[in-house]
């Protein structure tokens, strides 16, 4: 039997976009909680003791790859070679290899695949371990890679796996990358398939295993729920999956039920017990607030003043692993959140994760302009979030038109 830990997609040093309306010790835990879902990550392994780690891809946030970044990877690195755990890592779409940035020197049990796919073995226990994959040579692989992974030699004693930063064919709810079917993996006869790229916790097949772990923070509304990686057991051609959450902060969202709700203080003790609920079950959160079933009395409650009043209100009473960020009225024709929609939210997720390189082909014919260019300020994140926020409510008038 071997066992090993299953990562992908810790966007290090994310900058949390759009998130600016916290208090400065609030915001300052949040943009330490992709470093600090990844010291959670390394003190699992030197407490375990796993045979290996798999990165699969997007370690950091952004091509450039800041210096302070790097630095908190390379010393966790450090920490698991100390511990004698080899680590195998594959750079993905954020993180490619054709990015300019200030190297560091990773230590001796580390193994970094190459633009194009290789295989590393190790021996485990008298097993030979054949590991599979590639790092993206530039941020667009539209290539389905899969073609160039060898089969597995099925010899006794010998495990194939296979590490790949990429997409299903034809998904639509982000962007696709180095695309694959499900029949093409599991064609490969190998033991387990390590994925990383959706932000989704997945389980695409079982025997053999192929999946998504997810990220180890979330970074957004949505990205909702409890993140972490897998702990994974082989033995022949039984396994055993066992998921380790990292989150240090939860994004979710709370449904409140406002029939005949006609004062303030019935909304915020309704709140209130539903974030406590959802803060005893995940841990600290930062919750959007969906309110339905709203009545002429409660239409009338919530008239009475603005929804900022509201949500600032509501913070104040808040609990502190609480914080709320959105709310959302029903029957409301304003609303501080974007209608839930799956084609809005599809919009805004592939819009969330674009790179500086993605905004600036969209927005070329703007910013390059000869009369509206020289008077623009530079894409701000807020700017950014704001035509993320247009863009869904556009789409939501446009479907609105079609009933």
């Amino acid at each position: 039997m071997i066992k090993f830990l299953h990562t992908a997609d810790l966007h290090l040093d994310s900058p949390f976009k759009g998130i600016t309306d916290m208090p400065i010790s609030r915001l300052t835990e949040l943009r330490e909680s992709t470093f600090a879902a990844y010291e959670k990550l390394i003190q699992y392994a030197e407490k375990t003791k796993p045979d290996f780690v798999l990165i699969v891809g997007d370690i950091y946030d952004g091509e450039d790859r800041s210096l302070r970044a790097q630095m908190r990877f390379v010393k966790g690195l450090e920490r698991l070679q100390q511990a004698s755990i080899p680590v195998f890592i594959s750079y993905g779409n954020h993180d490619h290899l054709g990015g300019k940035w200030t190297r560091f020197q990773l230590p001796d049990n580390v193994t970094v695949f190459g633009p194009e796919v290789e295989t590393s073995e190790l021996v485990v226990r008298g097993l030979n371990i054949r590991i599979h994959g590639f790092s993206y040579k530039e941020r667009h692989i539209k290539e389905a890679m899969i073609g160039h992974y060898p089969k597995a030699n099925r010899e006794p004693g010998t495990v194939d796996i296979g590490m790949l930063h990429g997409s299903i064919a034809g998904e639509e709810t982000h962007a696709v990358y180095a695309p694959f079917t499900k029949e093409a993996l599991i064609e490969k006869g190998y033991h387990y398939w390590a994925l990383g790229h959706i932000h989704k916790r997945q389980l695409l097949h079982n025997g053999p295993p192929i999946v998504y772990p997810g990220n180890l923070q979330g970074r957004h509304r949505n990205e909702q729920g409890v993140k972490g990686f897998y702990e994974v057991e082989l033995e022949e051609n039984v396994s055993s999956l066992n998921f380790v959450p990292t989150s240090v902060l939860v994004f979710d969202e709370i449904e409140i039920d406002c029939t005949e709700m006609g004062l303030a203080n019935e909304w915020l003790t309704a709140c209130q017990n539903a974030a406590t609920e959802v803060v005893e079950r995940n841990g600290a959160s930062m919750l959007s607030v969906r309110n339905v079933h709203i009545g002429s009395e409660a239409s009338q409650l919530f008239s009475g003043s603005s929804d900022e009043e509201w949500l600032e209100v509501l913070r104040e009473s808040a609990d502190r692993n609480a914080w709320f960020s959105e709310l959302f009225f029903e029957s409301k024709q304003k609303s501080t959140l974007l209608p839930d929609s799956p084609l809005v939210r599809s919009v805004k997720e592939q819009m969330d994760n674009w790179d500086e390189d993605d905004w600036k082909t969209v927005l070329q014919d703007v910013y390059q302009h000869a009369r509206s260019g020289p008077y623009l300020s530079p894409l701000s994140n807020d700017m950014k979030e704001e035509l993320s926020r247009e863009a869904g409510k556009l789409i939501s008038n446009e479907l609105s038109t079609w009933k």
